[in-house]
């Protein structure tokens, strides 16, 4: 974060040029962001991006609870199981980048307005599926909805809270709602499933939606990045997509086909494929690519999109397979399963407001070590579970640890993938941060499934209580392993002060452009 001597001199030199009538130029003839006033409350704003990603989090885990119940109405195998987060997580991970883009190009509260519609209207079809492949497709749409969605939300907090204080709380705000949002999803998904039926936890999503279409657009102003209207660069969206994809249907099929198989090494090889072309297509073919590939050149940005891998993956699969073993092992049912993940959600809470906090004692990259060691403490502490396991004594513990760890690494996370970026590129930067935590979900919720299930079916009775905990606990090694590598990679963040100097001026202005109209303005 900015010192308070470059911040109090930023601030009267911003305030020359707004008085003076500038504004940053519009690349390339595109219209220039819009200003920040206006007769919307700020905090208002807040509250309706901080809901937004919240439903949109809330999705990623609301279904693991419901699983049993999805499997034994719509028929579904493991693998299909696993498909019905997957395919929300890929889609949410493929097109996140081009709904970055998109609220960036088109405005902010078109792209709201337009993601939420359609995460609203694909719940609805998911709720009413009668089919696996129904409700898989209906996911997917639901990922797609989510992915036009959530970069929006941040892009609107990013460009509306300008200010170093209030941005700081503005996102602790944002992504403790966001943290929180996978914990409370089990708990509400528990609660759903065992008092209505695993429908509702699609089903919620509409009426909540549907409210908050109709404030969102009474409420929020439109505006746009300095970018052009340019195309969206569907190709690249599609190439990553389906790369992805096929990669984890590739590692995903491993539990049943060993890795040498013809079928896992074809897949394998398509997917890093398509991974490849899309890299061609960003740095060579599009016009106006999804992801400039410099855009890899800001240092923090890259190291926290890293982290953001590592700490997705550890997430993801920790949810996914608590939940599985509190239900399969340890015979909760769906409510008692919900009201075990409550203690770990209010965890996650806690270590996001914290961090906010802690942020000016303890600095971006001391927490972004002191947040993921603490995580992986804890998974370490599940490696340890057996078949039957108390829940006060084996797992209240180590679920605390888990999410106050995952708590006070979202803050800085995110900080330092967006502090720093200018205005036209700020939806970019939301989708990738965005983007990597899910890719990370995705592909490792597959290999930790892939790890367990080789743990199982090496057991001579691979159905057993013992066999699948033993499974499960390699897993969670894995997850710990990840975290490991995300605290190390915290250590490539800037040191502190190497990245403020864009940030200590006027952010209306990117970084350049600003500089050289403030001295225009002092000269004259």
């Amino acid at each position: 974060m900015p010192s308070p001597t470059l911040t109090s001199r930023a601030a009267p030199r911003a305030l020359l040029a707004r008085r003076a009538g500038l504004r940053s130029p519009a690349r390339g003839g595109g219209r220039a962001e819009q200003p920040h006033g206006g007769q919307t409350s700020t905090w208002v704003l807040l509250a309706i991006c901080c809901l937004a990603q919240f439903m949109v989090v809330l999705d990623v885990s609301i279904v693991n609870v419901a699983l049993p119940q999805m499997r034994d109405a719509l028929g579904l195998s493991v693998v299909g199981q696993q498909w019905v987060v997957n395919a929300y997580t890929l889609s949410f991970a493929g097109f996140l980048l081009l709904g970055g883009r998109a609220a960036d190009l088109f405005g902010r509260k078109r792209t709201f307005l337009g993601g939420l519609g359609l995460f609203v209207a694909s719940s609805l079809l998911g709720g009413v599926a009668q089919s696996g492949a129904w409700l898989i497709l209906a996911r997917a749409s639901q990922g797609l909805g989510g992915a036009v969605l959530a970069p929006a939300t941040l892009t609107l907090v990013t460009t509306h809270f300008v200010e170093p204080e209030a941005r700081r709380r503005a996102l602790g705000a944002w992504s403790a709602t966001a943290a929180s949002g996978a914990a409370i999803g089990v708990l509400l998904g528990g609660v759903l499933t065992q008092v209505l039926d695993w429908r509702w936890v699609l089903f919620v999503n509409v009426p909540i939606g549907a409210i908050l279409l109709v404030v969102a657009a009474f409420a929020l102003q439109e505006s746009r990045g300095g970018a052009d209207r340019a195309s969206l660069d569907l190709p690249g969206a599609l190439a990553v997509t389906a790369g992805l994809a096929v990669v984890v249907y590739g590692i995903v099929g491993t539990d049943t086909r060993p890795w040498g198989s013809p079928r896992t090494l074809v897949s394998l090889a398509l997917g890093g494929a398509l991974l490849a072309a899309f890299l061609v297509i960003e740095a060579r073919v599009a016009r106006h690519p999804l992801v400039p590939l410099g855009v890899f050149r800001r240092r923090g940005l890259a190291a926290a999109n890293a982290m953001a891998v590592m700490i997705g993956a550890a997430m993801f699969g920790t949810f996914f397979f608590l939940s599985l073993y509190v239900q399969q092992i340890n015979h909760y049912s769906a409510l008692r399963a919900g009201f075990a993940f409550l203690p770990m959600g209010l965890a996650v809470l806690t270590g996001a407001l914290t961090g906010t906090r802690l942020l000016a004692l303890l600095g971006l990259r001391r927490q972004l070590v002191l947040g993921p060691a603490l995580a992986g403490g804890g998974l370490v502490w599940l490696t340890r579970l057996a078949p039957g396991a108390g829940y006060w004594p084996h797992l209240f513990g180590p679920m605390i640890m888990v999410g106050l760890g995952l708590g006070l690494s979202f803050v800085p996370m995110t900080m330092a993938a967006t502090s720093g970026v200018p205005s036209h590129q700020a939806g970019l930067a939301s989708g990738l941060i965005n983007t990597t935590r899910q890719v990370g979900g995705a592909i490792g919720l597959a290999l930790m499934a892939t790890v367990a299930a080789a743990a199982a079916h090496g057991s001579s009775s691979p159905a057993s209580a013992l066999a699948l905990t033993a499974g499960y606990d390699r897993a969670f090694v894995l997850a710990a392993v990840a975290l490991a590598v995300g605290a190390g990679l915290a250590l490539l963040l800037p040191p502190p002060g190497g990245a403020r100097q864009p940030e200590a001026r006027d952010r209306r202005l990117p970084p350049g452009e600003a500089q050289g109209n403030l001295d225009d303005v002092r000269a004259a």
